[in-house]
C-alpha cells in the first residue's frame, strides 16, 4: 500500500512533535516535509525523531511543493489557524490543526470555507483529551444511558504554564521559562495567547460531545490577568442550558502538570446526568461512577483504545483511507459550537456581562 504523506507546517505549538511522533510510529504514513519560521525547532523534533534534516525546508511553499504531501499538520498560534489552514488548503490536502479551533468564529469559518473547497479532503480539528482513556470511557457510558441525560458538566484543567513543558511532555527551566515569556504567542493577545483561549475550547468542545450536541442559551465569563501580563491565565464560565448550569475553568499556574502529579482542583470533568454522575479525569486508569441504583458509586477501570480510535494520527488516516466521515470532538460541526462558546466567553468577559450564544451563522458544510 502506497503511504501516505505527511507533511508538519508552523511549530508554533509544542505538541506538533507529540504528533509528529505518532506519524513516525504509524506505518501507513511516512513523514515528507517540515517547515517553520526558523529551523530551530524542526531541527529538534527531527532529532528526536531520527529524521533526516533533508526533509527540513526553508520555504513554506517549496516545501508543499516539494514534499507533496497527501496531509498537513498545523501547529500555527492560535490566531493564525486561519492564515495557515487556507494556506495549507490550497495545495488540495487533508488537514489536521491542533487544538484550538481559532481565536474567533469568524476565522474558525474562514477554516471551513477553505476547507470546502476540496470536498474530497478531510479536515480535524485536534482535542489531545478527545484521546484520554477517562473522557472515552465516560463517553461510552453516556451513550450507553447509564447516567441519564446530561445536565451539568463541571470541567477544571490547565497546567503550570505553557512554556513549562517541551515536545514529550519535558520540563523547561524556571530560567528559560522566564526568558521565553517575554517573547512567546503564548502571552500576546493578537496571536490568540491566554489560558481561556488554550483551554476553554477543551472544556465546551468535550462537553458539547458529552451533552449530544445541544447549544447553551447564555454564557458568563470572568477572568483574571496578572500585573505585568496582557493575557489572562485563569478563567471561570459558567454556560447555561435549557436544563441547567454547567462550569469550565482554565488554568494556567496549576499546582502541578496533571500528566506529573494532578493538582487539587483536579483537572477533568465531572458529568453529571438525570440517573447518575461520573468523575473522569486527566491522566487517570479509572473513573467514578454513581448511579440511582449505587449511590454510594465506584471505580471503573478505563478502556483500552483500540485501532482506529488510539490517538490523533490512526483516526485521521483511518477516515481517510475509508473514507468515513470525521465525528465526535474533532468534527467541524461539534468544533464550531465550542468556539460559538468560547466567542461569546471572551466577549463577556471584556464586556463584563452575562451574554446570549454568538452565532454568526455561515453554511458549514464541507
Amino acid at each position: 500500500m502506497k503511504k501516505l504523506r505527511v507533511v508538519g507546517i508552523n511549530f508554533d505549538h509544542m505538541h506538533m512533535g507529540d504528533l509528529l511522533r505518532q506519524a513516525s510510529e504509524d506505518e501507513r504514513v511516512e513523514i515528507v516535509g517540515m517547515w517553520h519560521h526558523t529551523k530551530e525547532r524542526p531541527v529538534m523534533v527531527a532529532d528526536r525523531l531520527g529524521l533526516s534534516h533533508e526533509i527540513i525546508y526553508d520555504d513554506f511553499d517549496a516545501c508543499m511543493k516539494g514534499a507533496e504531501p497527501d496531509i498537513a499538520i498545523v501547529c500555527a498560534s492560535t490566531a493564525t489557524h486561519a492564515e495557515y489552514t487556507e494556506k495549507v488548503a490550497k495545495y488540495d490536502v487533508h488537514v489536521m490543526v491542533e487544538k484550538p479551533f481559532a481565536a474567533t468564529l469568524e476565522q474558525a469559518d474562514r477554516m471551513i470555507a477553505a476547507m470546502a473547497v476540496m470536498p474530497k479532503r478531510k479536515f480535524v480539528i485536534n482535542w489531545p483529551l478527545a484521546w484520554y482513556p477517562p473522557h472515552r470511557t465516560t463517553k461510552r457510558l453516556i451513550d450507553e444511558g447509564v447516567i441519564g441525560d446530561v445536565i451539568e458538566v463541571h470541567y477544571y484543567d490547565g497546567n503550570r504554564g505553557p512554556l513549562a513543558h517541551d515536545m514529550d511532555k519535558i520540563k523547561v527551566s524556571p530560567e528559560e521559562q522566564l526568558k521565553q515569556k517575554n517573547t512567546s504567542w503564548f502571552y500576546k493577545v493578537e496571536e490568540g495567547g491566554g489560558s481561556l483561549l488554550d483551554y476553554l475550547g477543551y472544556g465546551v468542545t468535550l462537553g458539547t460531545w458529552f451533552n449530544g450536541g445541544e447549544k447553551p442559551l447564555e454564557v458568563t465569563t470572568t477572568t483574571f490577568t496578572p500585573e505585568g501580563l496582557e493575557v489572562d491565565e485563569h478563567s471561570v464560565t459558567v454556560v447555561k442550558y435549557a436544563n441547567g448550569l454547567s462550569k469550565f475553568e482554565t488554568r494556567w499556574g496549576a499546582f502541578d502538570d496533571p500528566w506529573v502529579n494532578q493538582p487539587q482542583p483536579k483537572c477533568g470533568f465531572v458529568v453529571v446526568g438525570t440517573k447518575g454522575t461520573i468523575a473522569s479525569y486527566d491522566y487517570e486508569s479509572v473513573i467514578r461512577v454513581q448511579t440511582k441504583d449505587d449511590r454510594i458509586g465506584k471505580e471503573l477501570s478505563v478502556d483500552e483504545l483500540v485501532s482506529p480510535n488510539r490517538g490523533p494520527i490512526d483516526y485521521f488516516v483511518h477516515c481517510i483511507l475509508e473514507d468515513e466521515a470525521i465525528e465526535g470532538p474533532l468534527s467541524v460541526e461539534v468544533c464550531r459550537i465550542g468556539q460559538q462558546i468560547v466567542d461569546t466567553a471572551v466577549e463577556s468577559a471584556r464586556l463584563k456581562k452575562t451574554l446570549s450564544l454568538i452565532d454568526r451563522a455561515v453554511s458549514v458544510e464541507q
